[in-house]
């Protein structure tokens, strides 16, 4: 290292000192130091320094430490974890400037992570850590069960792992009971005198059968399986155990954009309001710009680069209301957070465009003219977050043959086959009995079904 502790707790110092002037408002923070070999191992594992064992945390950590070797990727310059204390790593590797500005950025996702409302309503800080202290406590116990054993915890963590973001899209949304579905559906449909039927000259919706599982399409996959399948108390419990690791996670997906440009704009803040060194500013210059550069030619966006522009963007058009980027970074999401503040100017100076997905090539469809910019940026704003996931709900299950029918929410986008296909055979073993999705394949409704042998057949609707 070309520094020492003591420095990093001066620089750590001198950037408090400024994030309480400016008015941010973090978590206490606590940074690591580790290895690049370490990072790797927080990178596959999500940041936690615990989590229940499984094998794609492995396959994880094996192509980040190759993609590495080869030089075909970087390693983050830090990772943050939404904990109180919040928890951040910084490789040793880096130079003293990179690690300033490092852990300016930090305080940046610090103050996201305690303000942002969907952190505020979906997760609770001050319990993360020990989360997934237990959950991994727990698997570990299950594992070394004589009676269970790792074979059979992996078969319901795989089937997890592939149906984990089949979930609500809504934050912290509270989940009525069988019961309460029931009682407001009597309450809805409760006949009304003849006398108001006459007077409204309405027609009456038909009744709904409340025998019928579910009552309404249910998109909670996992929690679906805990409530109507034949698994053992065990098996729900690490169903439990991944819904309630995703729901921490999902604020972090539905604001990477947001996150990451709030974290760049005021790093950069940030290190302009410290009397760095003269030899750092030049390193300071080429490292911000790396950070933030366009994907030029990419068919993926910086998220840095989107997020950083926007918000310099709101600055520029409010300079005598500095809290409405606050107020910004409080209520907003990727999708609103697009829709409200990706303008015409914006499209235009960052040269986005909108291209039709083909078998072997992409065309073209919209370029950030008058016309087309609406278009490229309501394309963006209903792909990012949660809804780059297909929106798979179970519609009906059979109890006569013991079939469950699922329907996918079509909205432009086909499934990939090869992900739709094994993600069947994952719920077919746990479920029990015969899966059957409907879908669109090359325009046409086509149902695909996985019987109790695990064999896929596709047929017309």
């Amino acid at each position: 290292m070309e520094f020492s502790i003591k420095e990093l707790i001066d620089w750590n110092k001198q950037i408090e000192d400024i994030i309480y002037q400016i008015g941010l408002d973090c978590y206490p923070q606590e940074f690591e130091i580790c290895s690049f070999e370490d990072m790797i191992s927080y990178q596959a594992y999500s940041g936690m320094p615990a989590r229940y064992p499984h094998w794609s945390y492995g396959k994880a950590y094996e192509r980040i430490k190759t993609f590495y070797r080869y030089n075909l990727t970087g390693l983050p310059y830090e990772m943050v974890i939404n904990s109180n204390p919040c928890l951040a790593y910084l490789m040793k590797d880096n130079s003293l400037l990179l690690q300033i500005l490092t852990m300016a950025h930090v305080y940046g996702h610090n103050d996201f992570f305690k303000n942002n409302r969907l952190f505020k309503e979906g997760t609770n800080a001050d319990y993360t850590l020990e989360m997934f202290k237990n959950h991994a406590k727990r698997i570990r116990e299950y594992i070394s069960n004589p009676g269970i054993g790792y074979r059979r915890v992996e078969r319901i963590l795989d089937t997890a792992h592939a149906l984990k973001f089949q979930t609500s899209k809504v934050i912290n949304e509270k989940r009525l009971s069988r019961e309460e579905q029931v009682k407001r559906l009597q309450e809805k449909y409760q006949p009304q005198p003849k006398e108001f039927q006459l007077l409204t000259d309405e027609k009456a919706e038909q009744e709904p059968d409340l025998d019928k599982i579910p009552l309404k399409p249910e998109e909670d996959i996992l929690n679906f399986l805990i409530e109507y399948s034949d698994l053992e108390d065990w098996e729900k419990d690490i169903l439990q155990i991944v819904i309630d690791e995703t729901a921490y996670f999902i604020p972090q997906i539905e604001s990477k954009i947001m996150n990451e440009g709030w974290a760049s704009y005021w790093h950069y803040e940030i290190l302009n309001h410290l009397d760095l060194p003269q030899g750092m500013h030049l390193e300071f210059i080429k490292r911000h710009n790396q950070l933030i550069s366009p994907n030029e030619g990419g068919l993926k966006l910086n998220p840095y680069y989107m997020g950083y522009k926007i918000f310099n963007s709101i600055k520029e058009k409010n300079p005598e209301q500095p809290e409405k980027l606050f107020e910004v970074r409080e209520l907003e999401r990727d999708e609103s957070f697009i829709r409200k503040y990706l303008t015409f100017d914006l499209i235009r100076e960052m040269n986005l465009i909108k291209y039709d997905e083909r078998r072997r090539y992409y065309s073209i469809s919209e370029v950030a003219d008058e016309e087309g910019w609406r278009e490229i940026r309501n394309t963006l704003a209903s792909s990012v977050g949660m809804n780059k996931f297909p929106m798979i709900k179970i519609v009906e299950f059979s109890k006569a043959d013991n079939i469950l029918y699922l329907e996918h929410e079509y909205v432009g986008k086909e499934l990939k086959m090869n992900y739709a296909t094994e993600t069947l055979k994952y719920m077919t073993e746990l479920w029990g009995g015969v899966v059957q999705l409907e879908t669109i394949i090359d325009g046409v409704s086509k149902k695909i079904i996985c019987d109790e042998d695990k064999e896929i057949s596709v047929k017309g609707v």
